[in-house]
């Protein structure tokens, strides 16, 4: 073996020529005509500033459903009719139980938060903790002599 007939094992990816015809076609990913398709001019400051003002595009990116509460966390929902086919009489309910049942997922490799729905009937007293539950699926556990814990 020697130096010269050595091969890398995966070739080098350039990135893809811009502006220059061939494979982009037509503007060549800068979008339409004026001031923002020309190569080394950009939009005044003050321009910029007077844009920001426009309450729609003020900082949240283009989407703003999308962009605006990025914090939030989603309950995993869970219906009535599923619990009652996968527990035993005088189990408990948690998200715990739930994940290891696989009725749940993880949520960025962890326990998610579970809300259950009143989907269904239940037939049998489980005991429900650390789970939030909508009206219904409250009324339809205590009514099947269940409990909760929250």
């Amino acid at each position: 073996m020697q130096l010269n007939t050595i091969a890398p094992r995966v070739k080098n990816k350039k990135p893809p020529h811009v502006g220059r015809g061939g494979k982009r076609g037509k503007t060549s990913g800068r979008g339409g005509k004026g001031q923002t398709a020309r190569a080394g001019h950009k939009v005044r400051p003050e321009v910029r500033d007077f844009i920001k003002k426009f309450p729609k595009l003020r900082g949240h990116g283009k989407n703003r459903s999308r962009t605006v509460r990025t914090n939030r966390t989603v309950a995993a929902a869970v219906n009535l009719a599923v619990l009652d086919a996968a527990y035993q009489a005088g189990e408990t309910v948690s998200p715990a139980t739930l994940l290891a049942k696989g009725l749940v997922r993880r949520v960025k490799g962890r326990v998610p938060e579970v809300k259950i729905l009143g989907m269904g009937t239940l037939t049998k007293a489980l005991i429900v903790s650390g789970c939030a539950l909508s009206a219904t699926a409250r009324a339809a556990v205590t009514a099947a002599g269940g409990t909760i814990h929250d």
